[in-house]
């Protein structure tokens, strides 16, 4: 209910409960606009309750005053004393003025991840940066139009599958949320850009990186990381540059991120001189790459392309050394979280990631954020994308307040044409498909287990 009908409908529970002898006739024309002071939404109601007090009032004490206009309320001859008037004016003004009818204003923002199963950590993370803003969000008072905002995160576990991610998308949507964060994977994103474009709610992309999902005509998709052909182009450049590959062999885990990312850099690959001498299959719940490394050994490339997330390049990691594949294993996003060290042991030597966003060290707020992230949820718990979750989150309000408005058709235009400084970068703006401006890219290797940015920049598109 607006705060327009809920101060009505309070108005007319008064009248009924005691109803007036005498009416006086009054004139109610429309509230210039929303709002609680005299003059706007009290100029609906405050004829009626004037009737009701002023239909009481013994003339006998009072001479002749004219019209009285107050707001937009025009009312009749009344016979009444000055003095009285006043105080009942006044009375009015403190009953039924802006603190009876100060608005609060609820926002829900949708989050959809992956927080069981075996990317539970990075799906955790993700979600613990939308909590920590709109925990920011409500610590600050923030207002939109003359409401006081409280934010509430509906938080939902994807298990990381594109089937769930689709009937999350559709209960957001009966929700009416505002806005989703989410899902964190390609594929859930996939699954539910469709749907949430067809409601018109604002989607915001912190970690899937498929570059097809800006490719879909939606009008509420906005990501605020670098897509994979953007990290492919700088994989590529690297592998060419620095490591002087000539040949690669590509291995991909059928999922969307993963074919994605692999099918971009054959073509920036072969494009930039290199082989793909083979393209090599597994899957995203796989443990055993034997067969797989098996047939690589035989190809004898210089390097291999993962497209996979990091609980499998771990894996590959450790059992390229038992079959004794000295050479690099280069990989995106996904694969290059917190937790890759541990689970890929020594081995972590040969990783190479291509990972489009900044390291937190060279962002405008990322390591004092940080410190602020892991008294609030840990040590253990920061992976990778929190950072940017945070920043999807706060553009998302920001969005609303200069719109005045939580409604997605009303705030869509300012969300299109933000300019946000974030703890990850200044200047988030929005290219026309939704794809972050100016994308940046951070190639890095692991020297004593420890990851070392060795190149970092902002890839034209």
């Amino acid at each position: 209910m607006t705060r327009d009908r809920a101060c009505i409908a309070k108005a007319t529970r008064d009248l009924r409960r005691s109803p007036p002898r005498r009416a006086l006739p009054t004139e109610l024309a429309p509230a210039r606009r929303a709002g609680c002071g005299l003059g706007r939404m009290a100029g609906r109601v405050l004829g009626r309750v004037l009737g009701r007090v002023l239909g009481r009032v013994d003339g006998r004490n009072a001479g002749r005053m004219g019209p009285i206009r107050m707001g937009t309320i025009r009312m009749g001859t009344i016979r009444m004393g000055a003095i009285r008037m006043g105080a009942i004016m006044a009375g009015l003004v403190a009953a039924w003025g802006a603190p009876a009818c100060a608005g609060t204003l609820t926002v829900v923002v949708g989050v959809s991840a992956g927080m069981t199963g075996p990317r539970a950590l990075v799906g955790q993370d993700f979600t613990h940066g939308v909590a920590l803003a709109l925990e920011d969000l409500n610590a600050r008072n923030v207002r939109i139009g003359a409401d006081r905002v409280v934010w509430k995160m509906l938080s939902e576990d994807d298990q990381g599958d594109p089937r769930q991610a689709a009937v999350i998308a559709q209960k957001f949507i009966d929700a009416k949320v505002a806005g989703v964060v989410g899902p964190d994977t390609s594929g859930g994103a996939f699954a539910a850009e469709r749907l949430l474009d067809a409601a018109s709610i604002p989607m915001m992309m912190p970690a899937a990186t498929d570059s097809r999902l800006g490719r879909m005509g939606s009008r509420t998709f906005f990501r605020v990381i670098a897509d994979d052909a953007v990290v492919s182009r700088a994989l590529a450049d690297y592998a060419q540059q620095e490591l002087h590959l000539r040949t690669v062999t590509l291995i991909d885990d059928r999922t969307a991120f993963g074919q994605g990312l692999a099918d971009a850099f054959a073509r920036d690959a072969t494009a930039r001189g290199m082989r793909v001498v083979a393209r090599e299959y597994t899957t995203d719940k796989a443990s055993d790459f034997s067969a797989v490394l098996t047939r690589v050994r035989g190809q004898h490339p210089d390097a291999i392309l993962f497209g996979g997330v990091f609980t499998q390049a771990g894996l590959m990691l450790r059992q390229m050394d038992r079959f004794g594949l000295d050479m690099p294993l280069m990989g995106g996003d996904g694969a290059c979280v917190s937790d890759l060290p541990r689970i890929a042991g020594e081995a972590i030597r040969h990783m190479v990631c291509g990972d489009g966003r900044l390291p937190l060290e060279r962002t405008p707020g990322g390591l004092a954020w940080r410190q602020r992230y892991e008294r609030r949820f840990g040590h253990e718990a920061y992976q990778a994308y929190s950072p940017y979750a945070y920043d999807a989150t706060m553009v998302l309000a920001q969005a609303m307040q200069r719109a005045g408005s939580a409604e997605p058709a009303r705030f869509l235009p300012a969300l299109r044409a933000t300019d946000y400084d974030g703890i990850t970068r200044d200047h988030i703006r929005f290219q026309p498909g939704g794809e972050v401006a100016d994308p940046q890219v951070t190639i890095s290797v692991y020297r004593d287990g420890v990851k070392v940015p060795v190149k970092v920049q902002t890839v034209a598109r």
